[in-house]
């Protein structure tokens, strides 16, 4: 048998191997399993604020599909996230893969406080800083990015948000510089 058979031959016992170890590792990271309440308790949080938010989008008026309303595309979006609530609760129950919260999952907690930090800010402060700051804490606090990378993409971020919001989609948002 000449090299190139043989190392044709063993390619595949190669690829096993490192899809074997590679498996082994994602399951020494994972966190433990969660049993059916991990997926039918967030699905019916989703559901009340679903329910909550086609309520205050219905509160806007809704128009006509001719003439929308400003809470059209909001109360569209909250009934498909009702809707994905209640499938999630049917086939919730039979599913295996929710994990348990650990402290890692408080990061999503403080991830939606400084986006609800950013909201509150923004009428004050205006877009710019409040935008960078949150990039900033997610990036280096949450993600563990070097400070370098963290201040070169919070800003370009904030910049492509602000270019996009304010001059391509025309949205009257609170900002402190002006072109």
């Amino acid at each position: 048998m000449s090299e190139r058979e043989t190392r044709t031959a063993d390619e595949p016992d190669i690829l096993a191997e490192l899809q074997a170890e590679v498996a082994r590792d994602l399951a020494e990271e994972r966190p433990p399993a969660g049993g059916p309440a991990y997926q039918v308790i967030p699905a019916l949080v989703v559901l009340v604020l679903g329910a909550g938010a086609a309520y205050l989008a219905h509160g806007y008026g809704l128009g006509s599909l001719r003439r929308p309303g400003p809470g059209l595309w909001p109360f569209a979006v909250s009934v498909l996230i009702m809707v994905l609530a209640v499938v999630l609760l049917v086939v919730g129950r039979t599913l295996d893969d929710a994990e348990k919260f650990t402290r890692s999952s408080l990061l999503v907690l403080v991830g939606a406080a400084t986006f609800v930090g950013l909201g509150l800010l923004l009428p004050t402060l205006g877009f710019e800083i409040p935008a960078i700051l949150l990039g900033i804490v997610w990036l280096r606090f949450l993600g563990g990015e070097t400070w370098r990378s963290t201040i070169v993409i919070s800003v370009a971020t904030t910049a492509v948000f602000y270019v996009l919001f304010l001059y391509g989609l025309k949205i009257p948002l609170p900002h402190l510089i002006a072109f």
